[in-house]
């Protein structure tokens, strides 16, 4: 079972694509993906939702990526510009109780107008470096 914990970077600052109603966006992730089980709630100052899946980290990505754009289109927001998914596994111990627990992947869902720059300024290739290659991902709705 792969469990997701995600938070979400809304970089598009537009009236057209407003922030989403969090259990609007469970049950919609959960109703677009075909490889997500559940989608929960998370009640956290970071952390947005749970998802599990018997997928594989990357196909359980690709899935939500798509399901997210998905949803934004039925929800009539604009869905022109990237939706990033970037993934990293929790390989060291977690604190009791947190979201994040050892073995699952902390996911950032990243609604950008500008990929390349967005990844420049978090030094993604940087943090990708310093991980494992089987611990952390990158899916991109343009690819």
């Amino acid at each position: 079972m792969t469990t997701f914990i995600l938070s979400h970077n809304l970089q598009v600052h537009s009236q057209e694509v407003p922030a989403f109603l969090l259990e609007e966006l469970a049950a919609g992730i959960q109703s677009n993906a075909a490889t997500i089980t559940s989608a929960n709630v998370i009640d956290h100052p970071h952390w947005i939702l749970s998802l599990t899946s018997d997928s594989s980290p990357s196909d359980m990505a690709k899935d939500l990526v798509v399901a997210w754009k998905k949803l934004r289109s039925q929800l009539g927001h604009d869905s022109n510009h990237t939706v990033l998914a970037l993934g990293g596994r929790k390989d060291s111990e977690a604190t009791p109780g947190a979201p994040l627990q050892q073995g699952f992947w902390g996911v950032d869902v990243v609604e950008t107008q500008d990929e390349k720059t967005f990844l420049q300024a978090i030094n993604w290739d940087v943090l990708k470096a310093s991980r494992p290659a089987d611990g952390v991902f990158e899916i991109s709705s343009n690819s």
